[in-house]
């Protein structure tokens, strides 16, 4: 017998996908294009494979459970020169950990932070919505409540935090949050943040923010959360943020990011790959390395989404509810409904694209409230993106 948690595999927005579109035909004359995937579609640069090679000798080792220390070195270095850190907050051996990707970090986090009780009552995962799935997922298998706080524009497309029931920050254990956020795109501010971290102190709870597109964004930087907790005097009490080259390098099929957190979250996280057995290869860890250290090549990808946000301005400027978001790579477009619009796309332009109301479960009144919106994630190359845009643009 399977754990009836697995249920929640049932929401999994890219089965649900699957099951909507299996039987319409994509219009054939049309090469297909798939923005339904947040997965970057241009070359990582060349360094990722040279450091590989240069490294091959390594594959026959273990993965080290806590990486290397010039792994953790380079990561800290980045997040010094990305965030302004004062200088000694994040000491590499203390709160840093090699990872694979940031979905495992952000799933193994509601196993750590999740007791079975909370005050003497079912313990709460607080988890945006619309969001990544994975949220929803790991509350459910580490046997909590999930709450799913609104998201919308009517928010700014952030959850508010002043409207989260007292009684259920108590039973609260974990808090994801996401910025820039996906499918949205909007980047909290410091004053968010620190009121965030302020919550999370005061109620006992972890506050885990997924950053891994911290590093794509339009035009001004997002703050992070360590910026937060750098104002509020440097401690990582409450806090684990991730971080992923997978967005940041075009290197989703290395398999490679790190957690940063509070050391007392650092040995939950240490003692999960202990078990799980996710650790970083040596090779991998090499190239992440050369990847983190280098800050050029991402700018060259700013530099591709840029391009392709103004191609899906040019198209959609006072259009479908169109705006520029601060950060990520996606189009968060007011259709009507989302479901519809995404059948009709790959019927008649070839082009997937995923419903919002897939990102996140059904609410009590039977809606949802990513419900009339498509997220389109612009990963190809900007004369790629641009016809298929235009291809939207016709059948929308």
């Amino acid at each position: 017998m399977l754990n009836p948690r697995f249920e929640v595999s049932k929401s999994h927005a890219f089965r649900r996908l699957g099951a909507l579109l299996q039987d319409v035909t994509p219009k054939s004359n049309q090469k297909p294009v798939l923005f339904s995937v947040g997965e970057p579609q241009n070359q990582p640069p060349p360094l990722l494979a040279e450091t590989l090679a240069r490294h091959a000798d390594q594959w026959n080792r273990y993965p080290p459970q806590g990486g290397t220390p010039e792994f953790k070195q380079a990561a800290a270095g980045w997040l010094n020169r990305r965030y302004a850190l004062p200088a000694g907050m994040i000491e590499p051996e203390r709160h840093i950990l090699p990872m694979p990707g940031s979905r495992e970090p952000l799933f193994m986090a509601a196993l750590i932070a999740v007791a079975p009780e909370r005050r003497g009552k079912r313990p709460v995962v607080l988890i945006p919505n619309p969001a990544y799935h994975v949220y929803a997922g790991a509350a459910a298998l580490a046997g909590a409540d999930a709450v799913f706080l609104p998201a919308t524009k009517e928010t700014g497309f952030l959850p508010n935090l002043d409207r989260i029931p007292a009684e259920v920050l108590d039973r609260t254990a974990l808090f994801y949050l996401c910025t820039p956020a996906n499918p949205q795109g909007v980047a909290a501010d410091l004053a968010y943040l620190k009121q965030a971290i302020q919550l999370a102190r005061t109620h006992e709870f972890v506050l885990v923010v997924d950053e891994c597109y911290a590093e794509i964004y339009d035009r001004t930087q997002p703050v992070g959360i360590l910026q937060a907790a750098a104002a509020l005097g440097g401690d990582l009490k409450n806090i684990a943020a991730t971080h992923s080259l997978s967005k940041r390098s075009s290197a989703p099929g290395l398999r490679s990011g790190f957690v940063v957190a509070h050391p007392d979250l650092i040995k939950g996280f240490s003692d999960m790959i202990g078990y799980a057995g996710a650790g970083v290869p040596v090779p991998t860890l090499a190239a992440s390395v050369a990847l983190w250290s280098d800050d050029a090549h991402v700018e060259a990808n700013r530099t591709l989404y840029r391009a392709n946000f103004d191609a899906a301005e040019r198209l959609f400027a006072g259009r479908l509810g169109f705006y520029r978001p601060d950060g990520g790579f996606y189009l968060w477009l007011d259709v009507g409904d989302g479901e519809t619009a995404a059948k009709r796309l790959w019927a008649e332009a070839a082009i997937r694209t995923l419903p919002g109301g897939y990102m996140g479960p059904i609410e009590s009144n039977g809606t949802h409230p990513g419900k009339p919106y498509i997220r389109v994630a612009l990963v190809y190359d900007t004369p790629i993106t641009a016809a298929a845009l235009a291809r939207m643009a016709e059948v929308l």
